[in-house]
């Protein structure tokens, strides 16, 4: 019979301490078996510019730019996040089904309920992240990181000053279908302003207002539908959002006038 080894540092007749006993039956103690033996990898200095990363932006889909990447809209943030969209029915929607299936609440304040039924059925009549209130009638949200929340105010020319303000994790879009008296005071406080097709003379002013070089104030009477271009503190860009076949079904194509 062999006789099992005594561990240095315990005297004969001694009983053999826990830990002792422990590093000598675990072959690697603390860390399990010993697996299999791989090779380092390693690069030098010289080669690290050439390692990238494919991670993008996180938010809201609302479309491509001019070299057909994806153009991400980030609505769900921890500070206060104002956008002003002077456009049509149709992109308002768009962003509001987007900002859904990325897990957000949207509540919609809107003078034409009937206009969002059709959206607020296919969503489940508001169980699946959608609900449509009367104006001046929006609850508190209570958005946290968990449960963003995107206000969509759908009110016309005039929109009245909002019950609900933006705030941590919750978004506020007014939606414009054009300019109108109140537009100068929402672009200033807006941290991003969308422009569909407008009139010439609405262009310029509001190209004044942005201070847009010579060649967007001229672009923005001939956008084509389904085209905005998105402009914020220090960065233009134009972008088309293509609907997904699920997206025509419920709002049909592309189109500014409502």
């Amino acid at each position: 019979m062999t006789a099992t080894p005594i561990p240095r540092g315990t005297a004969p007749g001694e009983p053999e301490p826990a830990a002792a006993r422990f590093r000598r039956l675990s072959p690697r103690s603390g860390f399990g078996l010993i697996g299999p033996r791989h090779g380092r990898h390693s690069v030098s200095v010289d080669q690290l510019a050439a390692l990238a990363l494919p991670i993008g932006d996180d938010g809201v889909v609302v479309g491509v730019d001019a070299e057909g990447r994806p153009a991400v809209l980030g609505l769900n943030r921890p500070t206060a996040y104002d956008v002003v969209l002077i456009g049509g029915l149709w992109t308002a929607q768009v962003l509001a089904l987007r900002a859904a299936a990325t897990g957000a609440r949207v509540a919609v304040e809107t003078g034409r309920p009937q206009a969002w039924e059709q959206m607020l059925h296919a969503m489940g009549g508001g169980q699946n992240g959608l609900a449509v209130y009367e104006v001046g009638r929006v609850p508190p949200q209570g958005a946290s990181a968990g449960t963003p929340v995107l206000v969509v105010r759908d009110c016309g020319m005039r929109p009245p000053r909002g019950r609900v303000a933006s705030g941590p994790w919750q978004a506020v879009l007014t939606l414009l279908p054009y300019l109108s008296p109140v537009a100068p005071r929402l672009v200033r406080q807006a941290r991003l302003v969308g422009v569909q097709r407008i009139s010439p003379d609405e262009a310029a002013e509001l190209g004044r207002a942005l201070a847009l070089p010579r060649a967007d104030v001229e672009a923005l009477p001939t956008l084509a539908d389904g085209f905005t271009l998105w402009c914020a503190a220090r960065d233009r860009q134009y972008v088309m959002t293509q609907p997904t076949d699920a997206e025509i079904g419920l709002l049909g194509t592309p189109r500014r006038m409502d």
